[in-house]
């Protein structure tokens, strides 16, 4: 992931919005990005699959892992990295920040 220094944070949820190992979907601008919880550590990614643009958040979460609802595909949270096909391109991710009970995300800036 780029240096922090490239982005712009943004307030997108409070810690007690995301129930752990759940995401929910935030819009920043003019992005729909899904915030996971895992065990405590908060990640942001893009919340469309890029196979078919089924939501995320309404996939199964396992371990670090998110399969789409749609088709199967999976996708590294931290990392955004296809795990398995039908998806081949891999889901951007943003960086997160947690002050007192505020989560940032950082959106690139322009």
């Amino acid at each position: 992931m780029p240096d922090d220094g490239n982005y712009v944070f943004l307030p997108a949820a409070k810690t007690g919005d995301v129930a752990e190992g759940t995401a929910i979907k935030v819009t920043i601008g003019e992005r729909d990005i899904a915030l996971f919880n895992l065990g405590g550590s908060f990640y942001a990614t893009d919340e469309s699959c890029t196979h078919a643009y089924a939501s995320l958040v309404d996939g199964y979460i396992d371990c670090e892992e998110v399969e789409c609802p749609l088709h199967g595909a999976r996708f590294s949270i931290p990392t955004g990295e296809v795990l398995a096909e039908p998806a081949t391109e891999n889901i951007a991710t943003y960086p997160v920040r947690v002050e007192d009970d505020l989560i940032l995300i950082g959106i690139p800036a322009e």
